[in-house]
């Protein structure tokens, strides 16, 4: 059938009616893109110039250690810039990079029309853009944090003016929009895969966004839950991080770094994955050690988790522990080890090019390597004393962050350019900013290591002369600013206008990935016809692909509905089950994102009760935005999607891309839940005095209620979508109904067995935990008693059926984490006091 010919007549008709639904809006109407291509462009953007402005702090802070006794900037000054050079670093260019280069190209990898959810990639960038503005510009009004870019307590706590407010507030906002596009991205992978490619064909890149995306969902809550603990201690003083009143500080160094360490490899391993994408096509090689790479990835990640404490080798922990974490930090050599060597194995049996983005990733491998290597040294406890908190540890991180991230992320800018614009980049000023950079960021960071072991500190903004730190330190400057001559090159060379270069050929590079079979010049739809795909690399292994491709021979090839369409495929084999219908532009995204940097902005400035009322109106446009738009009524049940194959166009439960995207939310959402669960057992373990036996703790009879009740609600909602399946719509509702009032008594109940106790957090860690358990499970409640009465709209007034019931499925899976979530709670906070106070 791949073979028969195809009506050129059908062929013109119905590639002009993909092309009307697919392309964008003109004038002012272009912002309200929500396409994966426009969203990743604006996305990468930001991120550049987030990491410019954290360069040229950088630079200042270079200038003011050039010699001693400098003043080119006061000390308070100096605190912000440290501060937000190394917070917009990881949280607005390092991690967001990743999310804005996957959202761009991991469609074109898959042969998908775009990302299962657009609008809520729009979504995720207007908040990072809010939130990474508000955060960026706060040094220039005098109100930046400066507590360093881990905000340690207590100083973060119990001095400064609102800098720490601006790092809380402004990066959780921030990082729902990390989060949102991790759910978007592993869905992705998961079910928008071509048919026929199975899990072990599968791009590398792929590989690595899912693993990456699974690290951001377990990494990232974590620092939200200690993010509440922090921001209710500095709002309303309940005493998490104060020993005075049986708070500890190690509990926030415990939460930072179970998210701080992974987001290194948060950060390296989308590079690595870059490289995985350069290196067979520069070489003409498919790569060596497939499976490794993967195994290897995954183990990385699973590794990565257990090394937090090595950053906390000098807090007095047990020898035992110090042990376990130094071999376990010694131990995560091994997997990142195997992936560099199948790329140097890659690279030796195959007929390297030294193309500009070769040259990037050999200069990445160079430094990264030497970054591991004083890795290994600082994950020896010993030597850890030693350098601690000096300046070897900042030529340590630099060495591992800019070979282990910008240098790939620069080849991999330089490889895709051709596939984002159509035109090439310089190769001259290609390579004279890899020599700039190259050689500009050893001389800065080379004379570190000796820097630090000399005895140089970190975050200090000064130092007397005659320490013999003057002339490394001039070096390091001088370093400094050649390194960004070579970066404002790549910028320069990136953004300089190209209208009348010629457009590039379609397959630049002679690569073997789908990416590559995207239409010159450019066309909205991505792919003209989804492909079926058996092999690693389809353009170099299956011939013909490209040619059947454009001419509308596979999957999805016409848009006769005029809908915006792309397939769903199961999990492991990529089976094609469902023809799903994506979402177009709209202003509902920038509303909603308005909304929620308002809520999470004007905290930071004491202002609660407007803040409230603007989550609200969130929470509203959110509901606006999902009746209109999601899971509509389709006008048929099946649909021809081409070569004899008919596919529904509407799915409920696991079959769905939505029931997914609710099922990995929640993941990330019991996270952060036990994250606080962690905080309560480790007051435990910390202090012989949390628990007594004269501690006092909530209402048991009105917890009990409490949990009674939301069991019950959780039995009806389960009721309601078992009933509304065997078609008795009547009985669906009436359990919805009930689901929905008991929903009301159990927070009701859980509010009292709080409030109307002797609890008062402001006075002891414990009953503060307890509130923040508290809190948390209310709020909950409060989003579950939203989904039951969006529910029950949805039966009342026809959007949900007992055909079409995808939300009633989601609603359900809801319920299911929120019965766990409820039943740990009342034990966290009504059993378990009691038992531990009798041990």
């Amino acid at each position: 059938m791949l073979s028969e010919p195809v009506d050129p007549e059908w062929s013109d008709a119905s590639a002009d009616r993909l092309r009307a639904i697919w392309k964008g809006l003109p004038g002012w109407r272009y912002w309200k893109a929500v396409n994966n291509s426009e969203v990743g462009i604006w996305y990468s953007l930001a991120c550049l110039f987030f990491m410019l402005c954290a360069g040229a702090m950088a630079l200042i802070m270079r200038v003011q250690l050039a010699v001693p006794g400098a003043d080119i900037v006061s000390a308070d000054t100096y605190n912000q810039l440290y501060t937000m050079h190394g917070s917009a670093m990881m949280f607005l260019f390092a991690v967001p990079m990743f999310e804005a280069i996957a959202i761009l190209l991991l469609p074109a990898f898959l042969g998908a029309r775009d990302m299962p959810f657009p609008r809520l990639s729009a979504y995720g960038f207007w908040c990072f853009a809010i939130g990474g503005l508000f955060v960026i510009s706060s040094p220039l009004f005098g109100i930046g944090p400066d507590g360093g870019w881990f905000m340690y307590p207590p100083y973060s706590t119990k001095f400064g003016g609102i800098g720490a407010d601006v790092w809380l507030l402004g990066l959780s906002f921030i990082e729902v929009a990390s989060i949102a596009a991790a759910v978007e991205l592993i869905v992705g992978v998961l079910k928008c895969r071509p048919p026929g490619m199975r899990v072990n064909i599968m791009p590398l890149y792929a590989w690595y966004v899912l693993v990456v995306g699974a690290m951001i969902l377990f990494a990232f809550p974590p620092l939200i839950a200690g993010d509440l603990l922090f921001e209710l201690e500095r709002a309303l003083g309940w005493p998490f991080f104060d020993p005075d009143r049986g708070g500890d500080p190690m509990l926030w160094q415990h939460l930072f770094w179970i998210f701080g360490h992974p987001e290194v490899y948060i950060v390296f391993l989308p590079s690595i994955a870059i490289a995985a994408m350069v290196v067979p096509t520069a070489a003409r090689q498919p790569i060596v050690g497939y499976s490794w790479i993967v195994l290897s990835a995954v183990g990385t990640g699973f590794i990565s988790f257990g090394l937090w404490v090595h950053h906390m080798f000098t807090t007095g922990l047990p020898n035992i522990s110090l042990g376990f974490f130094s071999a376990a930090s010694e131990a995560v050599v091994i997997p990142t080890g195997i992936q560099l060597f199948a790329f140097v194995a890659t690279l030796l049996v195959g007929r390297v090019r030294m193309s500009v983005p070769m040259l990037y990733i050999a200069g990445s491998l160079a430094i990264f390597t030497a970054g591991g290597l004083t890795g290994v040294m600082v994950a020896l406890a010993p030597f850890d004393w030693q350098a601690h908190d000096s300046y070897f540890v900042v030529a340590h991180l630099h060495y591992t962050l800019f070979g282990g991230m910008v240098f790939p992320v620069m080849a991999g800018v330089s490889y895709f350019y051709p596939f984002f614009t159509k035109k090439k980049m310089s190769n001259t000023l290609g390579r004279i900013a890899f020599w700039l950079t190259f050689v500009g960021f050893n001389v800065t960071f080379l004379p570190m290591h000796l820097t630090g072991l000399m005895g140089m500190p970190r975050r200090v903004f000064t130092y007397l002369p005659g320490l013999g730190w003057d002339g490394l330190n001039l070096i390091s400057t001088v370093g400094a600013f050649v390194m960004a001559a070579g970066i404002l090159t790549f910028v320069w060379d990136v953004l300089r206008p190209k209208g009348n270069a010629p457009f590039t050929e379609r397959n630049p590079w002679d690569a073997g990935t789908l990416e590559w079979s995207h239409d010159v010049p450019d066309q909205a739809w991505g792919v003209r016809s989804i492909p079926h795909v058996v092999t690693r690399y389809p353009i170099w292994q299956q011939p013909k692909i490209v040619e059947r491709m454009d001419a509308g021979r596979f999957y999805l090839p016409d848009a006769e509905e005029a809908k915006r369409e792309t397939l769903v495929t199961s999990i492991l084999d990529a089976r094609p089950i469902q023809v799903m219908r994506v979402t177009g532009p709209t202003w509902k995204t920038h509303l909603t994102a308005a909304f929620t940097g308002l809520g999470f902005i004007l905290p930071t400035f004491h202002i609660y009760w407007p803040a409230a009322f603007f989550l609200l109106c969130a929470g509203a446009a959110v509901i606006w935005w999902l009746w209109t738009s999601t899971t509509p009524v389709p006008e048929k049940d099946m649909k021809d999607v081409g070569l004899g194959l008919k596919l529904p166009v509407y799915a409920s439960g696991p079959a769905s891309a939505g029931w997914w995207g609710v099922w990995i939310t929640m993941l990330g959402d019991m996270t952060a839940f036990a994250s606080l669960v962690f905080g309560m057992v480790f007051f435990w373990t910390a202090s012989e005095t949390f628990i007594t036996d004269d501690t006092r703790t909530v209402l048991l009879p009105w917890l009990s209620l409490a949990t009674l009740a939301v069991g019950c609600s959780w039995a009806l909602t389960v009721a309601a979508r078992e009933t509304n399946r065997r078609g008795r719509g009547g009985i669906a509702k009436f359990c919805l109904t009930g689901a929905f009032v008991l929903t009301i008594v159990g927070a009701g109940a859980l509010a009292i067995s709080f409030w109307a106790s002797d609890l008062e957090p402001t006075t002891h860690s414990f009953p503060a935990i307890c509130g923040a358990i508290t809190i948390w499970t209310l709020a909950h409640l409060g989003l579950g008693l939203t989904m039951q009465g969006y529910g029950l709209a949805g039966m009342i007034f026809g959007k949900l059926t007992t055909r079409y019931d995808a939300d009633l499925w989601n609603i359900t899976l809801f319920w299911h984490f929120m019965l766990v979530t409820m039943a740990a709670a009342a034990f966290m906070i009504g059993v378990f006091p009691i038992l531990a106070g009798e041990v």
